[in-house]
């Protein structure tokens, strides 16, 4: 009988993975905000301590720096929490986005799902301020495996790159290995009623939800679709024309991410109906991460009730 593995943070793959990608021949550096031990970047600095850079709290400081070094030729990767990424935008806008220079930030411990540390560290906003940025490329894994696919692509394409990842242990779900494509959305589950949509460790949820769905009937193609810019506008068009509904589940603002991204690509080549499941309005609190997800109805189940609303909403 094969073992499942055991759960892990997509944070866990950070520093191993740039490890192994500057050992293959990759010119990485790597700039830190006094954050290295809970990122795993730090393992990065213990073995290569000449290419690693601390900043201490000053995330401004760090993105220009790592800026400055991708200028000159460098493979600069920028690490700290989400929430603390956006205090550089304006040097993630002037300094990275504008030149289109090779800086891969690799921020963890996004969403509410930071649990205990509160409101004030859970960054609910990322995915649309990171989005807004030109050249960005915008991806979030949804476990360790497609995590280290994620760096490594990241590491191996031209441009800047914004990669979120996460705090608490989770399951693995590419037990088979990772089939990440920068720009293209994963169909973890086939289904013809109804299309769900997520990224991160809302996947998970989202395949909860779909084992609901077909409880009752009901069967849903789940998408996963890490890579949010580029979006998959050819998956996401092919699967509003053959289920006809989508829902879009993100550990994220509801108005501002993923699901306003997708609505606004399948208004004009193939509209449908729509639910979304994020976060309404509002900022986290503090509280065991599973629980927080929770109160802000970020569930299997909540997502299963809207995908049953979208497809009551189906004409014909």
């Amino acid at each position: 009988m094969t073992t499942a593995p055991a759960p892990a943070a997509t944070r866990e793959a950070t520093g191993p993975t740039l490890i192994r990608l500057h050992e293959e021949g990759h010119d990485i550096v790597v700039a830190d905000a006094d954050l290295g031990k809970s990122t795993s970047a730090r393992l990065f600095g213990d073995r290569f301590p000449e290419r690693f850079f601390s900043f201490g709290v000053a995330e401004q400081n760090m993105i220009s720096a790592a800026a400055g070094m991708a200028a000159m030729g460098r493979i600069a990767v920028a690490t700290t929490f989400a929430v603390f990424a956006e205090h550089a935008y304006d040097q993630l806008r002037m300094s990275v986005s504008q030149p289109n220079l090779s800086v891969k930030m690799i921020a963890s411990h996004g969403g509410v799902s930071v649990g205990e540390d509160g409101a004030s560290a859970q960054s609910v906003e990322d995915i649309a301020v990171m989005s807004s940025l030109v050249n960005f490329n915008v991806v979030v894994p949804a476990d360790v495996v497609e995590a280290e696919a994620v760096i490594e692509a990241a590491i191996r394409t031209p441009g800047p790159f914004y990669i979120r990842t996460d705090r608490p242990k989770h399951a693995v779900l590419y037990t088979d290995g990772a089939r990440f494509e920068l720009g293209r959305a994963d169909v973890l589950r086939e289904g013809g009623d109804v299309t769900l949509i997520s990224y991160g460790l809302m996947v998970e949820r989202t395949l909860e939800a779909a084992g609901l769905l077909a409880a009752g009937g009901l069967e849903a193609r789940v998408l996963n679709m890490a890579t949010i810019r580029p979006l998959d506008v050819e998956a996401l068009a092919r699967a509003a024309t053959e289920t006809g509904a989508i829902v879009v589940a993100e550990e994220h603002l509801t108005h501002s991410g993923l699901g306003a991204m997708c609505a606004q690509a399948l208004a004009t080549r193939a509209p449908v109906p729509m639910e979304f499941v994020g976060i309404d309005n509002r900022y986290g609190e503090s509280g065991v991460w599973h629980e927080v997800l929770e109160i802000v109805g970020l569930t299997p189940q909540a997502i299963a009730a809207a995908a049953q609303r979208a497809v009551g909403r189906k004409s014909g």
